[in-house]
């Protein structure tokens, strides 16, 4: 009996491009993180979020993007906008009926790239 992994419970990449769009509406829309965003080509950066959301999520490794602290440097985000980013994924995850015990696994992992993305 194999395990599917959550990647494959979420319905895979196509599946993710959607909860990606969504959860950029949310964070756009929010003023305690949209500011980060300001000149990001965000069509780029939706193609590279849904790679690194799929291999975070047992799918296949296309992620070829800057390691967290990279990505991050420069940006000196604070506890705040982690939490807001979290929340988002969570809310879109939730808006495409990922049950909360899978939801929960993802946040578990996003949050174990906290150390890597805050105060950099």
């Amino acid at each position: 009996m194999s395990t599917a992994t959550l990647y494959e419970k979420v319905g895979g990449e196509p599946a993710i491009e959607k909860v990606v769009d969504y959860f950029y509406e949310l964070v756009l829309a929010d003023k305690t993180v949209n500011q980060f965003f300001k000149n990001t080509d965000m069509d780029k950066q939706r193609i590279h979020q849904t790679k690194f959301i799929s291999f975070a999520l047992g799918g296949p490794n296309q992620y070829s993007g800057l390691s967290m602290a990279k990505a991050h440097q420069g940006m000196n985000l604070q506890p705040i906008h982690f939490d807001a980013i979290a929340k988002h994924l969570h809310d879109a995850l939730a808006h495409f009926n990922v049950s909360e015990d899978d939801i929960n696994q993802v946040l578990n992992h996003v949050s174990t790239l906290k150390e890597d993305i805050l105060y950099k």
